[in-house]
Parts: structure tokens; C-alpha cells; sequence
């Protein structure tokens, strides 16, 4: 069968009831849409933003003299409405109808430990803007709040998921290398991308440098080197958060929507806010949602057998703090009290980079939209003294462009000449480390303020603690020894962390646990409180790990979706 764009997005004519409810059309609504609907139930994905036309929206190959404003953007509307949002590198002069409109969408934040949430409300969600890199957890990070006593112990290990990464990987395509490492699990991948020649030659001298003891790879990424499933091959052509209409890296819009639209079995509905579940006390169950219109304002309930929550990791459990009843005063599924508490991101020191000499008669060709990747050594193979957990490296080398002539000096013709030219290769660095999960950084709802359509929305609370600070001073002096053990000079180490929430990361404050007392979800991301409500979004993370979490999200999400069908046959749900 031919799934045509255009008729993904058919809305079709609006049923009482159905099978399975899902909250979200991004990385992880996406995927329980996707499973559902081949398990064969009837299937409603609600969507809080609009529709998306790749052929009119997208613009990863719009050149910068088509652009109104150059490739600057509108410096003007983006202070005035995006003032948040303009913070992720994503949002460009095309890719900012990606994002949220701030003043739409508010929240409270501590000015002094500011939060930044970065947000996309569209079909597709944040998995149109996304960086697409794609790393196993370990049991090293299944088992480390139970090993150092920070948080709760996971419900699961390693091989309850390694199935699940394996059944989602191959269908979403990941082109990477194995390593045989424990802590970084090998996948199922395409073949990798490939290294430039500084990079190859840090990585060996990282190799040689530090006994083997720490190992760079090209980078995990849900991009295609080869046609797969009907998408084709990436061509290199860059800017991949402007969209993708070769549907050549993952995203739901390309892959797993389709998925679903072709069993016949899923409607989708954009536009479709949804602020609370519907909670029946007398059956002990959820039995839908209400849902407000964006464009009409239009009020609604629709039902269902089973509910997935699925709209990023702070608007579920937003919707769940909303979701209040005599059974649930304090938010739907939370006699633990631990509902909106446990909040973390990836802490982020960007941009630690040095100068290569040599190589100078080679350059790379078109834009590979992946790096490098420095796999976690503290506390695995180099201990540290001052903090737990570790961090791991993203990166790249690449001969700097013409727009190194911001900050050169010169005039005239001959400066002209002189940026005609590749100039010296660069390597940068950029630290990710994992947060603690902490009781202290969490989410509630402001009693003072509500959004665009008379929503309560979020006060969030998040700060960096000394574990963190200490993790980061650590990385950088790493990421500087590195560099200068391959030879770089001019090293620039950049010790300012990045604040909570600009790592797009944000995960927790509907945990998974063992104990229904001190969790809000067991092992299939079911509520303890309600058996027929899921999370399989970041909500559901009991702790962080170094490594970029979709994959994750991904894999527990199709996990869940299909103990939900099982559990539903056997009338459980």
C-alpha cells in the first residue's frame, strides 16, 4: 500500500470511543501509535499543535540569499515572542515555526536558576528538530541509583530492554560502529558515517595517550547511510532541524506515523490540547480525556480503553497534575506524592576547542550531520574522587569557513582572497554529564498563571547541585588534556555550564520504581494508581544517565505499548 503524504494527515470523521488513546505525536507518541495500531487496536493520536507539510514547511534546503533575513533571522519577533526558545541552536530563521510561541505557552521559573524549556507543538513534535543522537543505557546506569543510593532502583535491567533498542533500531535506522564496550551496548546499525582525518587522529591519540582506557567512536545516529524501509539515504546536505523530505533521518512524521496510518487503524487529530484525564472512581479507571480545540476553543471528551501519555516529559506530567479528583487532589496517579519531583537534564559545557596543524591539503565534503563520540570513563575504567556517575563527549574537527572573518582582522580584496580559502582545522568538544535525580528540582502547577487557552501551567524548580559542578569542572579539564595530548594548540576550555533545560533532555518527575509508595509507574510504565494509564515519554525515567536519552524513550514506549495489548486481551486493563 502507498501511503501519500496528504493522507496521513486525513482527519477522519471523529469516533465516541476507542481502543487506545495516545497523548503526543513525537519521539515517543510516535512509536506507541505505531505499535498499537499493528497490535490491531483502534487508535487516537491527539496532537496539540498543527499539521505539518514537508513540501511547505520544511526548509533544510532553502540557501540563505532566500531567506528574508539572511540566515539572522528576525531578531525583532524572536525577542518578542520566542525569547526562551530562541536559546536551542535549532531555532533559525526557518525552523522557528518549530518551536513554541513563549508567550502563548508561559511558565515560572527561579531567576536566579533559570529552566529553559524548549518546546514544539506540532505533529511530529520534537522529533522534526531533534539532534538524532542514539546511545543504549547500561546496566551500569539501570543499577547506579541503587549502587550509590541517589534516587530509586530501576524497575528493570539491561536485558529487559536490549530486545526492545534492538526491535526499534532496526526499523528506525542507526548508522554507527561497535565498540564491544559494557557500558555503551552495541546496536543495530547501519554502516557508520565517517570520520575526518583529525579525527581519526584524536582518536587514536586518545587511544595511545591514555592506555585504552577511554574510547572515541563516530557518532549513534537516526540517520540513514543506506536506503531503508522506503526512506532514502542521507546526502549530506546539513541544516537536518530545518525537516527532512528524503525522510533520510528518523523522525515520526517520516517514519512511525506512517507506520500507523497504514494499518487503516489510527486517526489523527492536530490541534488537539488536551489538559486533563478523565478519572471514573467507581470503575478505578481512566476513561479519557478532554480535549480543547487550539484554532475554536472548542471543549470535548473523548474515551478510551487505554490512555499513553506521550507529550514530552513536563506536559504529561502537567496533564497529570492537572488531573485532579476527590481520589487525586494533589494530581492523577500520585497517592506516592512524588509526582512532579525527580527532575533532571544533561548538564552541557559546549565548545572546549583547540587548533591541528597540518592536513592542510585536505578538507571534508558536504555537511555530515553527525560527530564524535567519547564514550564515559569516569567511575567505569578512571575513578573520580569528588563526584559520582560520569559524562561523555560529542564533537567534531572541521576546517573553520569563511565566517571566521567576523573575527579577523583585515580589509579589502586580499582579506577577501585569504576566506576564499579553507582556513586551519578546529576541534570541538562539548561535555554531557548526568544529573542526580533530586527531590529538591521538580514541577507544579502555578496557581497564578495559565496559557493561551486557560490552561495552569508549570512553576519549575531545577538547579545544578555540587555533584554536577564538580562532574563539569572535571570534564572540561578532560576534554583540554585530550585535545592537547593529540597535538592541538590554541586550547580554549569552556567551563560555563549551560542552565537547566537547554540540553533538551529534561526527564523524570513521573518515575518508574519498584515500590508504589515512592514511584509513580511500575516496570511497563503503567500508573500503580490507574492500570489503564501509561507514560512512555521522559516522564517515565527514574534516573539520567550521560548518554542522550530517545532511544530510551523509544524503546520503553513499543515495550509498553505491547504489555498494554497483552494485558488488555487478558482483561487487565
Amino acid at each position: 500500500m502507498t501511503i501519500h503524504r496528504r493522507d496521513l494527515f486525513h482527519i477522519r470523521p471523529r469516533r465516541q470511543e476507542y481502543d487506545a488513546i495516545v497523548v503526543g505525536s513525537g519521539m515517543s507518541g510516535g512509536w506507541a501509535a505505531k505499535e498499537l495500531a499493528e497490535l490491531g487496536a483502534r487508535v487516537l493520536v491527539l496532537e496539540a499543535g498543527p499539521t505539518i507539510v514537508p513540501e511547505r514547511d520544511y526548509g533544510e534546503h532553502l540557501p540563505p540569499y532566500e531567506m528574508p533575513y539572511r540566515g539572522w533571522n528576525d531578531r525583532k519577533a524572536l525577542a518578542a515572542e520566542q525569547p526562551i526558545q530562541r536559546q536551542c541552536y535549532a531555532c533559525d530563521e526557518v525552523a522557528r515555526k518549530f518551536f513554541v510561541n513563549d508567550n502563548e505557552h508561559p511558565y515560572t521559573t527561579d531567576p536566579d536558576s533559570p529552566f529553559l524549556w524548549i518546546r514544539g507543538r506540532q505533529v511530529g513534535g520534537r522529533s522534526i528538530m531533534w539532534a538524532r543522537q542514539c546511545y543504549r543505557l547500561s546496566d551500569l546506569d539501570f543499577e547506579a541509583n541503587a549502587r550509590d543510593g541517589n534516587g530509586v532502583d530501576w524497575p528493570i535491567r539491561y536485558a529487559d530492554l536490549a530486545p526492545w533498542y534492538d526491535h526499534v533500531e532496526a526499523f528506525v535506522g542507526i548508522s554507527g560502529r561497535a565498540e564491544g564496550l559494557a557500558h555503551l551496548p552495541d546496536g543495530v546499525f547501519l554502516p557508520p558515517m565517517q570520520m575526518s582525518c583529525v579525527e581519526e587522529h584524536l582518536r587514536d591519540a586518545i587511544d595511545a595517550g591514555f592506555g585504552g582506557r577511554r574510547r572515541m567512536t563516530i557518532g549513534r545516529t537516526a540517520v540513514l547511510t543506506r536506503d531503508h524501509r522506503g526512506r532514502r539515504a542521507c546526502h549530506y546536505c546539513g541544516p537536518c532541524h530545518r525537516g527532512c523530505r528524503t525522510r533520510s533521518y528518523f523522525s515520526s512524521l517520516n517514519a512511525t506515523l506512517p507506520a500507523a496510518e497504514a494499518t487503516g487503524r489510527m486517526t489523527l487529530r492536530p490541534n488537539s490540547i488536551v489538559p486533563e484525564a478523565i478519572w471514573d472512581p467507581r470503575a478505578g479507571r481512566v476513561t479519557g480525556v478532554r480535549v480543547v480545540d487550539r484554532e475554536s476553543g472548542e471543549d470535548t471528551v473523548v474515551r478510551g480503553r487505554v490512555v499513553f501519555l506521550a507529550a514530552s516529559a513536563l506536559e504529561s506530567t502537567r496533564i497529570l497534575l492537572n488531573s485532579k479528583s476527590a481520589d487525586f487532589p494533589d494530581g492523577l496517579a500520585n497517592s506516592s506524592g512524588v509526582l512532579g519531583k525527580y527532575l533532571m537534564d544533561h548538564m552541557m559545557c559546549d565548545d572546549t576547542r583547540a587548533v591541528f596543524d597540518g592536513w592542510e591539503d585536505r578538507t571534508t565534503r558536504g555537511r555530515r550531520p553527525n560527530g564524535i563520540y567519547i564514550a564515559r570513563f569516569r567511575n567505569v575504567t578512571e575513578p573520580a574522587s569528588d563526584f559520582v556517575r560520569g559524562y561523555g563527549f560529542q564533537g567534531s574537527a572541521v576546517r573553520t569557513g569563511w565566517q571566521r572573518g567576523i573575527s579577523m582582522a583585515g580589509f579589502g580584496a586580499g582579506f577577501k582572497r585569504e576566506l576564499l580559502r579553507p582556513g586551519p582545522w578546529e576541534f570541538r568538544l562539548h561535555a554531557f554529564g548526568e544529573c542526580l535525580p533530586r527531590e529538591e528540582n521538580q514541577v507544579a502547577l502555578d496557581p497564578g498563571q495559565v496559557d493561551a487557552w486557560g490552561i495552569p501551567t508549570l512553576r519549575i524548580r531545577c538547579a545544578w547541585g555540587e555533584n554536577e559542578r564538580a562532574m563539569m569542572r572535571d570534564a572540561v579539564e578532560e576534554a583540554g588534556a585530550m585535545l592537547d595530548a593529540a597535538g592541538g594548540r590554541e586550547i580554549v576550555l569552556q567551563r560555563e555550564m549551560a542552565p537547566p533545560g537547554l540540553a533538551i533532555h529534561e526527564m523524570g518527575t513521573a518515575r518508574m520504581g519498584r515500590d508504589p509508595a515512592s514511584s509513580v509507574l511500575n516496570a511497563h510504565n503503567q500508573a500503580w494508581d490507574a492500570p489503564n494509564l501509561f507514560v512512555v515519554d521522559g516522564a517515565a525515567m527514574t534516573s539520567a544517565g550521560c548518554q542522550n536519552p530517545s532511544l530510551t524513550y523509544m524503546a520503553l514506549a513499543a515495550r509498553a505499548s505491547h504489555y498494554a495489548v497483552w494485558a488488555a486481551r487478558r482483561g487487565e486493563v
